[in-house]
């Protein structure tokens, strides 16, 4: 598995207009189901009078977790073509809502795939894709007269300190790329009384 993935930077909108429906596509980035479920009840509230609200999501760098709804529209004419444009992209950790507004012509199976396609799209065209790395946290734990050479690899590596706590004895939570991680630990272990845990 690839320590990186691409998702998006920030949320953006698209828009696709058929035979009077309009269809408005929402793309956010997202880490947990929680805040998928949370965008989709706030774009329900603020699109009450929508007829449908269609939508795909995926998870993890691994691409493994992902969904797709057609909300009321006819199987696969909706949510499948809307991952579709996820999958083309290779995104993950995003979540893509079209909302449509009926307007009176019926569009066939053909014209709502087409316009669900065409409204992601859309909302992915104005999206900054960018590159995040998949990393390990943990804490290092030692004692004061080790401090020198834990800081040494501190500085050495270029770790940052998310978090530190010198009581009883020193902790210091930091984070590294997993293809690092090995490697880095193995240092860390190198002095004596160090101990790792990994969050």
């Amino acid at each position: 598995m690839s320590d990186s993935y691409l998702t998006i930077a920030q949320a953006c909108e698209g828009l696709f207009k058929d035979k009077g429906s309009k269809f408005l596509a929402y793309a956010y980035p997202v880490e947990t189901e929680d805040e998928i479920k949370e965008h989709i009840q706030n774009l329900k509230k603020e699109h009450y009078s929508a007829r449908h609200h269609c939508y795909a999501w995926r998870l993890g760098a691994d691409k493994t977790q992902f969904r797709a709804n057609d909300d009321g529209e006819p199987s696969s004419t909706a949510g499948k073509p809307i991952l579709g444009q996820i999958q083309r992209l290779d995104l993950t950790n995003i979540l893509v809502v079209v909302v449509r507004y009926f307007g009176g012509t019926l569009l066939g199976v053909s014209g709502l795939i087409n316009a669900y396609r065409a409204a992601a799209a859309d909302a992915l065209e104005q999206a900054e894709i960018v590159e995040q790395l998949v990393e390990i946290a943990f804490w290092v734990e030692f004692d004061y007269l080790n401090m020198n050479s834990v800081m040494k690899v501190f500085k050495d590596e270029n770790l940052p300190q998310k978090k530190t706590d010198f009581d009883l004895r020193c902790r210091i939570r930091s984070s590294i790329r997993e293809s690092e991680s090995e490697r880095l630990f193995a240092l860390l272990l190198n002095i004596e009384g160090v101990r790792i845990n990994q969050l």
